[in-house]
Order: C-alpha cells, then structure tokens, then sequence
C-alpha cells in the first residue's frame, strides 16, 4: 500500500488508467473525501464522495493513482451528504 500521509487537498486522483475521479477535499479516517464539484449529475449532484484509502497504489506529485481504474473506482463510490 502507498504512503497515504503524503496525500493532501486539491492533489488529483486518478484511476489505474489515467483518467481523472477526483480531487482531493480531505482524508477522514480510512477514506479520501472528494471536492463536492466532483459529485456528478442526477442524484448524486452536490454530495461528497469517498473512495477507501486501500485502493491507492501511488502518491506521486500532485496526484494520488487508485489500483482500479476510473470507471470501477466511481462506482464504488461512498456518497455522504
């Protein structure tokens, strides 16, 4: 597992692939809090999102890398309000 300590507000997340699934608000306990702008549409619109910490595989620069890629990685998303 990656050194999440390094990991701070507004650094990108990013799938294994590349593409872009956040940006960073802030860690809370086991989780990586999302910027609300990262929301999306429809009902989750306007609402935090999480992604587990365990599935960072590198913290590099400004960006945080997830071992799923983008598309896996939104769809276990934790939404909080």
């Amino acid at each position: 597992m990656a050194d999440t300590s390094q990991i701070r507000e507004h650094m990108e997340v990013i799938g294994a692939d590349g593409a872009h699934v956040g940006t960073v608000d802030k860690v809370q306990g086991d989780r990586i809090k999302l910027i609300k702008a990262d929301s999306g549409q429809g009902s989750h619109e306007g609402h935090h999102h999480a992604i587990p910490l365990g599935l960072v595989a590198t913290v590099e620069g400004d960006q945080v890398r997830l071992s799923a890629n983008a598309d896996v990685a939104v769809e276990i998303f934790e939404e909080e309000a």
